[in-house]
Formats: C-alpha cells, sequence, structure tokens
C-alpha cells in the first residue's frame, strides 16, 4: 500500500548511507593529510583511521547498492516512519541539534544544564526548580569529574571563561 503519509526504508537507508558516506570521506581525507603510510617508528597518525575509513566507505557503498538494486522489487512499500512517528522524532532532533549548536556558544556545562533542565520540564513535566536543580546538579558532576578529577577541558561558553576556566 502506497501512501504519501509515511517515510519509505529506501530513502532512509539511502540517506543515512550517505551520511556514512560522507563521514568516511573526511576520514580518509584528513588521514591522508597527517599521514597514512608506515613510518620509521611505525604507523603514521592517520594510519589506522584512513583504513577504517575505507572500510567505512565500502560499506556505506554497498548499502547504497543494494538500495538501488532492489529499487523495482521493493516497490517501497517497506515503512521507516509512519507521519506522526517522524513527527515525533523531529521533537527529539530539533531540540538536539539545537543543543550540539549551543556548545559552540555557550559552552558544553551550561548547554547541557539548560537541555536536561528543559526536557525535563517539556517531557516530564517537572516543575522549573526541580528540573534545573537536576540539571544544575549534573552540570556540576560533569564540571568536576572532566575539569577538575580528569584535567580534560571541554568546549566553554562564556560563563567558565569569566570563572577562569
Amino acid at each position: 500500500m502506497k501512501s504519501s503519509s509515511h517515510l519509505q526504508m529506501r530513502w532512509m537507508e539511502l540517506l543515512v548511507a550517505g551520511c556514512f558516506m560522507g563521514v568516511s570521506l573526511l576520514v580518509i581525507t584528513d588521514s591522508i593529510r597527517v599521514g597514512k603510510s608506515w613510518g620509521s617508528d611505525g604507523p603514521e597518525p592517520g594510519y589506522f583511521p584512513f583504513y577504517i575509513g575505507c572500510l567505512l566507505l565500502g560499506g556505506s557503498a554497498w548499502v547504497i547498492l543494494q538500495t538501488l538494486l532492489t529499487w523495482k522489487k521493493d516497490n517501497g512499500q517497506e515503512v521507516f516512519a509512519e507521519k506522526h512517528e517522524f513527527n515525533l522524532m523531529l521533537l527529539m532532533l530539533i531540540p538536539t541539534t539545537v543543543f550540539t549548536a549551543a556548545i559552540f556558544v555557550l559552552g558544553i556545562y551550561v548547554s547541557s544544564l539548560i537541555f536536561v533542565a528543559a526536557f525535563m520540564v517539556w517531557q516530564g513535566k517537572y516543575s522549573y526548580v526541580k528540573s534545573i536543580t537536576v540539571g544544575f546538579g549534573i552540570s556540576a558532576a560533569l564540571f568536576a569529574l572532566f575539569e577538575l578529577w580528569f584535567k580534560l577541558p571541554l568546549p566553554k561558553g562564556f560563563i567558565e571563561t569569566w570563572m577562569g576556566y
């Protein structure tokens, strides 16, 4: 049964394989840039990523080829998601994309606080006070873990910079 109210599986297979292909080409290109051969003291930095990128490229090309070869036989009947299911996925994807972009402006800790608190209010129907408290607690724990304990700096925004980190 063909209907315009659903997203066909074959389109999602092509989209995901295309994304993997793009990532693999990026990995391969950068591996070539930093060196992908075997040096006198062992493998260069891009040696292993280059071959992983090649495997990823081959796998994604295989998925694209298989999808295109079975295009007529499939007849577009395999459904990835109905329209309302796809809308639910977008309700998660869009805030997550905004969170990821906000990391570059606000830093990971402030962005995480806002993301966790907003999801608690929106999806969990928790109070603002409880949501902000939990979001702050999680961000503070992550800050202590990565910045203070592991000494591993993560992306920071203007607030952490103002605090001297």
